[in-house]
């Protein structure tokens, strides 16, 4: 059983349960992969304030994220260069990213915007932890589990 107060610890596709709201308010890294299941991922993020999650397209790569405190602007499209929709969203919204969609959430509030974010099919690897975006993009290790379902192999792609 995983405590609040504990960083959720990922123990691959194993039956688990938390409080993922309250996780995602106490997450304090850029991410934070919470659970790997053979078919879908869970990863908790922190942005700073004016900061942003990255503009970026996976292209075999369904997402889901939620928002659990803070406040951001949804920019996504078909190009990197052609992001025709735009909104709002705070505490609360969810954003659906079908594959191949070009995405960023940009923090426009003055706290960290904490949002959770489900990947279908997993896509890190499993209890990874990345403190900062400059990290995560430099992490070189970062693949997702050979247990898990994964379509043929793309790169995703990065603005």
């Amino acid at each position: 059983m995983t405590t609040v107060s504990d960083r959720i610890k990922d123990i691959g596709p194993k039956p688990q349960a938390f409080d993922i709201e309250a996780a995602t308010k106490e997450n304090t890294s850029y991410r934070s992969v919470a659970w790997s299941g053979r078919y879908l991922q869970v990863t908790l993020m922190s942005i700073p304030a004016g900061a942003d999650i990255g503009l970026e397209a996976h292209p075999e790569t369904d997402q889901f994220l939620r928002l659990e405190a803070g406040s951001g602007r949804v920019q996504m499209g078909s190009a990197k260069d052609r992001l025709t929709f735009e909104q709002d969203v705070s505490d609360g919204w969810c954003v659906l990213v079908p594959a191949g969609t070009w995405h960023n959430i940009t923090n426009t509030g003055p706290a960290p915007m904490q949002v959770y974010t489900i990947y279908a099919p997993a896509h890190h690897s499993p209890d990874k932890v990345q403190a900062t975006a400059a990290i995560a993009m430099a992490d070189k290790d970062d693949a997702p589990a050979v247990w898990s379902v994964q379509p043929r192999p793309v790169d995703d792609k990065h603005g």
